[in-house]
């Protein structure tokens, strides 16, 4: 090899085969898609990166010392089914000349195992693939100390390509996600809570070359908005960061209060989902957008049988995509495990404190409607007024500043007065001071308190504890709040 050979290294990409089927228009638009997304992605990570476009692939050269994020980086870039690293060689003509360069370079491989030469070829030559893996694989066996050739069993398979007078030997080959290119199949507005399912969905989109952009409805404070955005920061940094997108947070703390107010309780689920999908529709509206996704799963819970979500959909003029429709939960973990959200899902509350113990599960569509009249929509116009929209690579900062709410177990001095926030259920006894006041009236209930004394917010898990807190803490700056986990 050349000096230039050792300190750099050539990956092949391969489109994901729906693109090579499409027409020749659509398939040369998303292979100039592809090839605009791997461009932008990697002049970030080195100026030296060389890439070129073909009409079957695109060639990538790199520094071998950003090979390693070079190859994560592609292998995460939807519209790719395959890396491949070789070696290449120009003006290659003759078998002659290719059975001496396969061997000098491949020889290590085969010594002491059986191997097999596969060889695939494009152009004009006086010689089939057969031939050059015959002669090939001729020359080497009688250069090498090997077990010898075997056709179907071989422990070392040499896979070599000729396209017109460039030869490759191909040395590893990884999957890539699949999919189209990114941005080649317009733009959507992802409803983000931040748990399993939204994450999943979100990614299944941007793999179909969506341009996904996140919109969240805080329900739990400051700490839950962070954490959510924390989410999408992940997904877009490893699946979209070719296309820059927004992250839209919309204050929905009166507007569950609301639903309290004018809402039956078997209602409640349903009615926070329309209203999540007309507030989503406004802001879809103002940037163009045609469509929402959601992570809802047929059945999964109450507010997502058929006919309820028949009812939800009702409520948008925009189409409502649900990839995860027929998947069952361990599916669904399954894929934010190999994408790496479920980290984030497992602390990550599937926020929908509204939905009561009740919950209608075949809702009915003049009841429906009768229930949604009774709603004061000027408080959905004023949350939507209020939303604060950034673009997700300014968040990286923001996601970072979040201070934990500190946590008591020990609670015997007697000096705390326990606010057990949960909904419905009996409030908890405590050697201390106990109030009953319910997550969604904290923000009005909590300033009403004598704000001498320290308080402790209790939950069952904590989780809700430490998000209204958070939230407290960060819009109101009380700093007399904890949250009581017992032993």
């Amino acid at each position: 090899m050349s000096n230039e050979e050792v300190k750099t290294q050539k990956l092949i990409v391969k489109f994901f085969p729906e693109i090579m089927v499409k027409g020749t228009a659509a398939r040369r638009q998303m292979i100039g898609n592809l090839y605009g997304n791997i461009f932008k992605l990697l002049s970030r990570i080195s100026k030296d990166i060389k890439t070129r476009k073909f009409f079957d692939k695109i060639e990538v050269t790199c520094p071998l010392s950003v090979l390693p994020e070079v190859r994560t980086r592609l292998l995460d870039t939807p519209g790719i089914e395959l890396v491949l690293e070789a070696l290449q060689f120009e003006k290659i003509d003759t078998l002659e000349q290719m059975k001496v360069i396969v061997n000098e370079h491949m020889s290590n491989e085969i010594i002491g195992k059986t191997f097999v030469v596969r060889a695939k070829r494009s152009g004009t030559h006086p010689f089939k693939s057969t031939d050059m893996e015959q002669t090939i694989g001729g020359y080497m066996l009688a250069h090498n100390d090997t077990k010898g050739v075997d056709l179907r069993t071989a422990e070392v398979t040499i896979r070599i390509e000729l396209i017109h007078n460039q030869l490759s030997i191909l040395t590893k080959k990884y999957r890539g996600l699949g999919g189209f290119p990114l941005g080649s199949q317009g733009e959507i507005l992802s409803l983000m809570s931040g748990g399993f399912d939204s994450s999943v969905a979100s990614y299944l989109t941007m793999k179909r070359g969506m341009k996904t952009h996140f919109i969240f409805f805080n329900l739990g404070g400051m700490a839950h908005e962070i954490g959510v955005k924390q989410v999408a920061l992940y997904l877009w940094n490893k699946f979209g960061a070719s296309h820059r997108v927004t992250f839209t947070s919309i204050p929905f703390e009166d507007v569950v209060t609301e639903i309290f107010k004018s809402t039956h309780e078997t209602y409640m689920g349903v009615t926070l989902k329309r209203l999540m999908l007309k507030a989503s529709e406004r802001i879809a509206d103002e940037m163009k957008i045609d469509a929402l996704v959601t992570g809802e799963s047929v059945a999964q819970v109450s507010s997502q049988t058929l006919r309820n979500l028949a009812l939800i959909d009702q409520s948008t003029r925009k189409l409502v995509l649900r990839p995860l429709a027929t998947m069952n939960k361990p599916e669904i973990i399954s894929i934010a495990t190999n994408i790496g959200t479920k980290h984030f899902a497992e602390d990550m509350p599937e926020y929908c404190g509204v939905i009561s113990k009740n919950p209608v599960s075949h809702g009915s569509y003049e009841r429906m409607e009768k229930e949604s009249k009774k709603f004061d929509y000027s408080v959905l116009d004023k949350a939507v007024e209020n939303a604060i929209k950034i673009n997700v690579d300014e968040i990286a900062q923001d996601v970072q500043s979040i201070g934990l709410i500190e946590t008591v177990s020990d609670i015997s001095s007697k000096k705390y007065t326990i606010i057990d926030i949960r909904q419905d259920e009996t409030c908890i006894e405590t050697c201390c001071e106990t109030l009953k006041i319910p997550f969604y009236t904290l923000k009005r209930e909590f300033k009403k308190l004598p704000q001498d004394k320290e308080y402790l917010f209790y939950c069952d898990k904590g989780i809700l504890s430490q998000l209204h807190a958070q939230y407290l803490r960060d819009s109101e700056n009380y700093q007399n709040i904890k949250v009581y986990r017992p032993e």
